[in-house]
């Protein structure tokens, strides 16, 4: 079909054949661009910063939002993609993880706080102050299917945000030196 007869219809192919920069990115610079531990250190920072701003924002309020669980998982799913640069699925098992936990790690500061202010303590006093008595009382007064729901959740929305986009000339790059390290490994 010549090009004056074309269908007003049809899209033209903006996506035929390989990126044009892909020879210009090496594969293997992203796989090695990797850091677990960046990523571990990063969600723990905001897990820590998070617990903190919930714990404050709570008080002020003085009403627990459980929901915040979810910000917590896009807070932890975005830094561990910016911190790791990962491409597999350890960095979203990880943020994963690192969310749940989180969301343990929120609600106890969070019930520390109330129960710091009830008792005209601080909240690091109260902190200290746990034993293992405290446990069970605090999982069962305080902890609800819901804070289970909420962070199981959040971690999927970590999961989800975890590894790093990709632009298609560095994809087509990736895939590249994937199939050309399977083919090395063969022989």
């Amino acid at each position: 079909m010549s090009d004056a007869r074309k269908s007003i219809l049809r899209l033209p192919k903006r996506h035929a054949g390989a990126a044009p920069d892909a020879k210009k990115i090496d594969g293997g610079r992203l796989v090695r661009g990797q850091s677990v531990a960046n990523a571990i250190y990063a969600g723990l920072i905001v897990v820590i910063l998070f617990s903190i701003l919930w714990a404050m924002a709570s008080t002020i309020i003085n009403r627990v939002f459980p929901w915040l669980t979810l910000l917590l998982g896009a807070f932890v799913g975005l830094a561990v993609r910016r911190a790791g640069n990962g491409l597999d699925w350890r960095f979203a098992l990880l943020a994963a993880v690192i969310t749940a936990v989180g969301a343990l790690l929120g609600n106890i500061v969070v019930a520390a706080a109330f129960t710091a202010a009830e008792l005209g303590a601080t909240t690091l006093h109260v902190l200290g102050r746990v034993t293992s008595m405290t446990w069970p009382v605090f999982f069962d007064e305080v902890m609800s299917p819901a804070d289970a729901v909420y962070a199981l959740f959040g971690a999927g929305i970590a999961a989800f945000y975890a590894n790093r986009r990709l632009s298609r000339a560095e994809y087509h790059a990736l895939r590249k030196w994937q199939q050309d390290n399977a083919d090395d490994k063969k022989n």
